[in-house]
């Protein structure tokens, strides 16, 4: 049974299947260049999680098989999707009228990246000849902006190949990355949600002056900012409004962490109910979502997208029983897709709320809005005013919005 077809109709087992035996189930099961099953393994990859893209990298790497090289640089090309580059996959072999690339990666900033993948760095391989392939494609039009070279290798110890690059004259256009260090970067990337991290941590993969650390420096100080909003917000940013108000966030049975006089639920519980959330509305809209940041997700030819963002209940205000933080960059990653959603989730519901893009560029008008370090962002307040019925509300309208017909059930 081919595997697109198989992946489809039991997922369950095809995900315990081991990176040989995807393949074999790939069309003839022969992995070569412009064949079915070179075809079918790239279109399965794409719609699969990170974890799993990681997981075959370490079995392409632990146990040797035939085409695992051929392998691997299929999902060393998949990694750099999911880091959001626009990716061109290179041949397995190169032949006389072809570069041999092993893969193009065009990120949004205009620079392109010249891969290739070595599952070790036993042998000297030809610089000049990787250097080479840029100017070709320049030749050909593939590459109409700066480009760079970066060198994916399966183990972590590169001396040999890090001393060749140093002492070439390409050693300012050149840079290395192995594997593991790379899947790192992709989950760093998946777990943090500003576009402007994503931008830093590409920036790591192009060449990059290091006497002066300032912008190495930049990178780190960015992201891991990000990653403590991600972790110490959860998801929850009170406003200031709501602290005047006395509207203490209380999650009467969740388990919490404090930080100052304001409570966290664990950060945890809350990628539990995110991961409830985007399996329920990948079954009610037929989609398998993969994961592109801490709240965004979108199927694998991304015209299918999903937001979703966490709020526990509120104890201490009588008209509002969730609160939610909506922004400006959110919406504009739905608009761009076909069939987008966003999903409030509630902590102590068992169900979501899944709300049309649509709905919710017809509503933007009436909410309030907040500025913070320079950005912007949406007030959703959900608020119970009969039992067992939840309303947004429209301020700015005097107004509000049933959410009856908007419910998703979870789990």
């Amino acid at each position: 049974m081919p595997l697109i077809s198989l992946a489809q109709s039991a997922p369950d087992a095809v995900a315990q299947f081991s990176i040989q035996q995807v393949v074999g189930s790939a069309g003839d099961g022969k992995l070569r260049d412009k064949s079915e099953c070179s075809a079918e393994l790239r279109q399965y990859l794409v719609g699969i999680p990170s974890s799993k893209v990681a997981s075959y990298v370490e079995q392409c790497l632990s146990s040797s098989f035939d085409k695992s090289g051929m392998v691997l640089q299929d999902l060393i090309n998949e990694l750099g999707r999911r880091l959001d580059y626009v990716v061109l996959n290179g041949r397995y072999q190169g032949t006389v009228n072809a570069v041999g690339f092993d893969g193009l990666w065009k990120s949004p900033e205009g620079h392109s990246i010249i891969v290739e993948v070595k599952t070790t760095d036993a042998y000297r391989i030809s610089l000049n000849t990787i250097a080479g392939y840029g100017a070709k494609l320049a030749q050909s039009g593939q590459i109409v902006t700066t480009s760079s070279v970066l060198i994916v290798v399966g183990r972590e110890d590169t001396g040999e190949l890090e001393a060749q690059v140093r002492g070439s004259r390409h050693a300012w256009d050149i840079r290395l990355i192995s594997a593991d260090a790379l899947v790192k970067l992709t989950q760093l990337k998946e777990n943090t949600e500003g576009t402007e991290t994503g931008r830093k941590i590409r920036s790591l993969l192009t060449p990059m002056e290091y006497t002066r650390l300032d912008q190495m420096i930049d990178v780190m100080f960015t992201t891991a900012k990000d990653v403590e909003q991600t972790t110490v917000t959860a998801d929850v940013e009170e406003s200031e409004d709501e602290a005047e108000a006395g509207a203490m966030p209380l999650a009467a049975t969740l388990p919490k962490a404090e930080k100052g006089t304001w409570q966290f639920t664990d950060s945890g519980l809350l990628q539990e109910k995110r991961t409830e959330i985007v399996a329920a509305l990948g079954k009610q809209t037929g989609t398998t979502f993969i994961k592109k940041s801490r709240a965004l997700a979108w199927d694998a030819g991304h015209t299918k997208r999903l937001v979703s963002t966490i709020s526990k209940r509120y104890l201490g205000s009588p008209t509002v029983s969730y609160w939610f933080a909506y922004h400006p960059q959110w919406h504009t990653f739905l608009l761009e897709g076909k069939e987008a959603h966003l999903v409030l989730g509630c902590m102590d519901l068992s169900f979501a709320f899944a709300l049309p893009v649509a709905l919710m560029t017809s509503i933007l008008g009436g909410l309030n809005t907040t500025e913070k370090d320079g950005e912007s962002y949406y007030h959703l307040k959900i608020g119970e005013l009969k039992p067992g019925h939840y309303s947004l509300s429209l301020p700015k309208r005097s107004a509000s919005l049933s959410l009856d017909q908007y419910q998703l059930a979870l789990g």
